[in-house]
């Protein structure tokens, strides 16, 4: 409908109006990578304290928009990730530590700028980061071949995961802009950098392990203009910090201080995003919307998003950024000791803990003061502003709510097992500070169990154990100690304790299935497998397990089912779907054996020569159609 309020336009003013319109829809979009390491203090760098030579990271952000001083929700990498995709707290996605899964409900940005045409890529390098647990929603390529690295973590090194990037890139040719996620793992520990990059003093691993990631992003880089890249919209930050022994911490997750919850964050597009740097305390689940402001598309529904866009600091204008919810209750989940949420607002944090702390960062940056009661009048106005942040529906992302897996389990004569934790309750636990020396005995222990030395581990558990007997995390990693020195019996005692004081863990069901079917208790094996399965829906091995104690219990039917889930999940693994052959075999159905053979011929034609070389298959393969 034409407004008779305004004269109408002229053929000029629409001519020009057509042209500017049709000029920006030409434009071409820039491709966007987002490079996120993990473990990363910002004084690991040297723009920000010059402390260590980082200078393709430095280059990046003199050239670019710098804060020395962004904060993570979390001080883990599982749920910080989460949050810098979906633009939500913790509470609101439902991911308070690793070993969770995403739901389906939280858009994340790489889902948005699939929509928009974006050809969508990770490339992970560490563990907590594997497919399996949901951050791959709207990735088109979802790279996380890890290989074992120390102590058995699967990871990969930096140069490795660049590599990755360049040779996809190269492979896909030019069709259209990327939305390219680069993920490495180096700093987190052990610290073991190559010599070359090893540095002096008592960081010296860590900020070798640093340097060694910045020569990799090095590396990228410079391939991505070997390849003819120049218009790159470059966001680099970290997922959380490292505590390095400050305030007894040694690594990072169990306190809120500034060690491990501060990190960089530059945000770098030559000719769009000009120079400069800001103190404000830029939240992780702010990047996302700033992406997508920069970029000029549709953000999140105003009503699922927690994050704001930093485009009016980028550009001069002035702009507050809200105040900083931070928690973590892996003292809780892990331990059973009280979990922390902090507050951070302007210059002031509030650590709200059974004895709370309250800081003021631009005179103590350390930490070291707690002005609590001094300050009162500040401590009852953040935590005022605390209490209103928290109101946030939780989420508890170790509820399955997926009808679909459930119904499946339930096929296979699952009945549940324990019940999921939930809120913590508010008083009577212990303060996370007074159970410090306790914490660092059980990371002892499990450097020992790492190290193989599982007798010195079960030893230091059970240390703790006197003092604490029902502590979740000194039962279940003792159970798992135990059952490596060769004791499934009495690693099963102790798990099933674990279990039932923390049932939503995934690796204390592992352990404890693990032990089970060791000790030949199939019917019970396949109940703590199926536990493992509801928690890690995705978990192909979960399934597999799953089949193989239903199957040793005499349940043919729901091993085959579960099994053929695993198929599934995980369809490129040709073993499975020869399992699947042999199973149905075995249950006395050739027809759906040799179909199943046909299936893995199809999927891997180098199998054919194998699987016809061996006369139960070659005639199983015929009866299947063939």
């Amino acid at each position: 409908m034409i407004d008779i309020r305004r004269p109408l336009p002229t053929l000029a003013s629409l001519l020009l109006t057509l042209s500017a319109m049709t000029a920006v829809a030409a434009e071409p979009r820039p491709d966007v990578l987002l490079i996120t390491v993990d473990t990363l203090r910002p004084d690991a760098l040297g723009w920000v304290a010059g402390r260590n030579s980082t200078p393709v990271i430095d280059g990046l952000a003199s050239r670019g928009f710098r804060f020395a001083n962004a904060v993570s929700p979390a001080p883990v990498t599982q749920p910080a990730h989460a949050s810098l995709f979906t633009a939500q707290v913790p509470r609101r996605h439902g991911l308070f530590d690793n070993g969770r899964v995403l739901g389906s409900q939280p858009t994340t940005l790489a889902e948005l700028l699939r929509r928009h045409g974006y050809r969508t890529a990770a490339f992970v390098s560490g563990h907590p980061l594997v497919a399996e647990f949901g951050l791959d929603r709207g990735f088109s390529h979802y790279d996380d071949n890890l290989s074992s690295g120390p102590a058995g973590r699967l990871e990969r090194p930096a140069p490795e995961t660049a590599a990755a990037v360049l040779d996809w890139l190269e492979s896909q040719g030019s069709s259209g802009p990327f939305f390219i996620w680069f993920h490495v793992w180096d700093p987190h520990d052990p610290y073991t950098p190559p010599p070359a990059f090893v540095r002096d003093g008592p960081r010296g691993g860590y900020h070798g392990e640093v340097a060694y990631v910045d020569h990799a992003i090095g590396e990228l880089l410079h391939g991505l203009a070997e390849q003819g890249f120049d218009d790159v919209l470059t966001v680099l930050t970290a997922d959380h910090g490292e505590g390095l022994g400050d305030h007894g911490e040694l690594t990072h997750g169990f306190f809120l201080y500034d060690s491990t919850v501060n990190v960089p964050l530059v945000v770098h597009w030559p000719g769009k995003v000009p120079e400069g740097e800001s103190t404000a305390a830029a939240r992780l689940i702010d990047v996302a919307p700033t992406i997508l402001d920069l970029l000029g598309l549709p953000s999140f529904a105003a009503e699922e998003v927690d994050g704001i866009s930093l485009v009016p600091l980028l550009t001069g204008r002035s702009s507050e950024v809200p105040p900083a919810l931070i928690e973590t209750r892996r003292p809780w989940l892990s331990y059973g000791w009280a979990p922390l949420t902090a507050l951070r607002h302007g210059d002031w944090k509030l650590i709200a803990a059974p004895r709370p702390e309250l800081f003021d960062l631009s005179e103590d940056p350390g930490e070291t003061t707690n002005l609590v009661r001094q300050e009162r009048a500040m401590a009852h106005q953040l935590k005022a502003l605390l209490v209103a942040a928290e109101e946030v529906p939780t989420v508890d992302a170790g509820v399955l709510e997926d009808p679909q897996t459930l119904a499946r389990l339930r096929s296979l004569g699952y009945v549940g097992a324990g019940e999921v934790r939930g809120e913590p309750p508010k008083k009577g636990l212990a303060d996370p500070k007074d159970r410090l020396e306790l914490w660092n005995a059980l990371s002892g222990a499990v450097v020992a169990m790492e190290s193989g030395d599982p007798a010195t581990a079960v030893a230091a558990f059970d240390a703790v154990l006197e003092q604490e007997p029902r502590n979740p995390f000194a039962l279940s990693r003792s159970g798992a100690a135990l059952l490596a020195a060769g004791d499934p019996r009495a690693a099963v005692a102790r798990l099933r304790q674990a279990a039932e004081i923390q049932p939503d863990d995934a690796e204390t069901r592992y352990v404890f299935a693990t032990a089970l079917t060791r000790l030949g208790d199939y019917p019970a094996a396949s109940e703590q497998w199926m536990e493992l399965a509801r928690l890690q829906p995705r978990r192909a091995e979960a399934w597999v397990n799953s089949a193989v104690t239903l199957g040793r219990s005499g349940k043919g039917d729901e091993a085959i089912g579960a099994l053929a889930h695993a198929v599934e999940l995980a369809p490129e693994r040709t073993d499975l779907r020869l399992q699947l052959a042999m199973a149905h075999h075995v249950d006395g159905n050739p027809q759906a054996a040799g179909a199943a053979l046909r299936d893995a011929v199809a999927a891997a034609p180098e199998l054919r020569p194998r699987i016809e070389s061996d006369p139960v298959f070659s005639k199983l393969l015929v009866m299947g159609g063939e």
